[in-house]
């Protein structure tokens, strides 16, 4: 056994997150963790990507997570810099993405003093992560990150929070880093699979929904094999459409905002649910209705890899405890005879018909756009966004072929595609990416277009500018129509704002334009960004307008 080296607690805890795999890191920088900036001063196996904002910084370290499996990394300063950063904590809670955020915090002498930006971090982000904690014991950090690993990848994956006593870090220690953890194995019961496909055997009119804790290519190609052996329709959760390839010709398309009518009516139908990764929310079940919680008429089996998740909301006939990658595993090498069915297929050509913009008599069709798109880039490019109605053009008419290709944040939070299309960029230097935004929610996190640049990253930003806050405006229209109150911008002239950061960019006001400008954009590198200047009243891509909603 190698001796115990006496080094500083901060590069024992950066050697320790080396140790863990970590290959990258984003923060903005705080006096709070100065040691810890020293430490990877000079270090060529982490990447150290400054940003611009707290909040852009978590949402980058949420979206690696995402890409990788292994937990995104943030380092914060304390008081205002943990706050801004807890709306990627959020996102990553709710979007089950593993994640760790290091909160440089008061020294251990002037705890509980409400000391300059103090505040009380496991209290404050124990709601909304997995584990929250306070380090103050520098022998234990090799203890502490393995834990926050093992914790961020297992079960549902989701976010850590550790604030680290800011004199600890130059404390001298001589504790060694322990080694990686892995995400433990979790087999389904095989009585469980017996009886899921004895129920499979006698279903009319199954359906299922995946996409969601742990999802992996393994899982993907597994249930995807799966499902196309015995025809069976596959819907995506909200957000979740690269859980299974666009091409498969039984995908039957997405849940959440602006699904297919038709795959909502096969939801209602279908007599079998077979509910794989999902945590059946809010958006995917459209407020719990198009599933309710009793689901009379329904038999439905809950696979997740969370006991705690089973039966939490939904009456569940036969829950299974697993991995979702090792039950998909099962699933398609089950040697058992089952049913074929035609559905697949059906759900599958429904999908393909509703995927297929139509004109829409606007000046700029954001539905033409998207199959611009489909046509000229590749179908691996990564796409990102935010929240807002410009999304659903994106989520109705792009098809998600690879994985990962959809980073988007389920939880709905605003500013994050551009965020986490910086992370894809860094991640994926030789795919397409493409940050999508509406003008309320690029303003938000826009500033990292400096950190894009800065590190000379590849990216298409479109932007969609109806000056306005259109979802909202949506929701005000229907219940208070013509009475606009908070939810109109007056905004900048974003092309030139994408130059002054250095970039390339141009306004587009027609579709034709937009063709046009799609080709230049594509032949050239670095930051790119697209204006599309579209009319308030071109609401949703269901077809919804303004007019209409106000009974025109």
């Amino acid at each position: 056994m190698v001796a115990n080296e006496t080094r500083s607690a901060a590069s024992l805890l950066v050697d320790c997150l080396a140790a863990q795999g970590c290959d990258r890191l984003f923060t903005v920088p705080g006096e709070s963790f100065l040691p810890v900036l020293d430490a990877l001063h000079g270090r060529s196996d982490i990447d150290v990507i400054t940003c611009r904002q707290e909040g852009g910084a978590a949402f980058m370290a949420c979206a690696d997570g995402t890409m990788t499996g292994r937990p995104g990394i943030c380092f914060v300063t304390r008081g205002p810099g943990a706050t801004n950063a807890s709306i990627g904590v959020h996102v990553a809670m709710q979007d089950s993405q593993p994640m760790i955020l290091f909160v440089g915090d008061v020294s251990r002498r002037d705890r509980d003093r409400e000391a300059f930006q103090e505040i009380d971090f496991p209290a404050f982000f124990g709601p909304i992560c997995k584990w929250a904690v306070r380090l103050d014991d520098p022998e234990r950090i090799p203890e502490y990150v393995a834990r926050a690993y093992s914790v961020a990848i297992s079960g549902r994956p989701g976010p850590v929070v550790i604030s680290l006593a800011e004199d600890m870090l130059a404390d001298l220690v001589s504790s060694n880093p322990r080694p990686p953890v892995v995400r433990p194995a979790q087999a389904p019961c095989p009585d469980a699979m017996q009886a899921l496909m004895a129920m499979i055997g006698d279903a009319v009119a199954p359906v299922a929904i995946i996409g969601g804790a742990g999802w992996n290519a393994k899982a993907r190609e597994y249930f995807t094999a799966f499902a196309e052996e015995i025809g069976l329709p596959v819907a995506t959760a909200f957000r979740r459409q690269d859980a299974i390839p666009a091409s498969s010709p039984v995908y039957a398309g997405n849940l959440g905002y602006g699904p297919n009518p038709q795959l909502v009516e096969r939801i209602k139908a279908a007599d079998f649910l077979l509910v794989v990764g999902a945590r059946l929310g809010e958006a995917t079940t459209d407020g719990y209705t198009l599933i309710t919680p009793d689901h009379p008429d329904q038999l439905l089996v809950h696979v997740h890899p969370d006991p705690e998740e089973l039966g939490r909301v939904y009456r569940t006939d036969l829950p299974i405890c697993a991995d979702v990658a090792e039950f998909s595993e099962q699933a398609a090498n089950w040697t058992h005879d089952l049913l074929s069915f035609d559905a697949g297929a059906q759900a599958h050509a429904q999908w393909e018909n509703f995927n297929t913009a139509q004109p829409n008599g606007f000046p700029l069709d954001l539905g033409t756009c998207v199959m611009s798109m489909r046509a000229k880039l590749p179908g691996d490019t990564i796409i990102c966004n935010g929240a807002g109605n410009f999304s659903g053009w994106w989520h109705r008419y792009w098809r998600y072929e690879a994985l990962p290709t959809q980073l988007a944040p389920t939880c709905g939070s605003m500013g994050y595609g551009v965020p986490a299309a910086v992370a894809a960029a860094r991640r994926f230097p030789d795919r397409t990416v493409v940050a999508l935004a509406g003008d309320g929610d690029f303003l938000m996190n826009g500033q990292e277009l400096a950190t894009a640049m800065q590190y000379g990253l590849d990216l298409l930003v479109i932007l969609i500018d109806n000056s306005a806050y259109g979802t909202i405006r949506m929701h005000q229209e229907r219940e208070f129509p013509a009475r606009i109150s908070a939810t109109e911008l007056s905004n900048p002239d974003f092309a030139a704002l994408a130059q002054s950061f250095g970039g390339w960019a141009k306004r587009v006001e027609t579709t034709a334009q937009f063709t046009s400008a799609l080709d230049e954009a594509m032949a050239l590198k670095g930051l790119r960004l697209l204006h599309l200047v579209t009319d308030i009243e071109q609401l949703a891509a269901s077809g919804l307008t303004v007019s209409k909603l106000r009974g025109g």
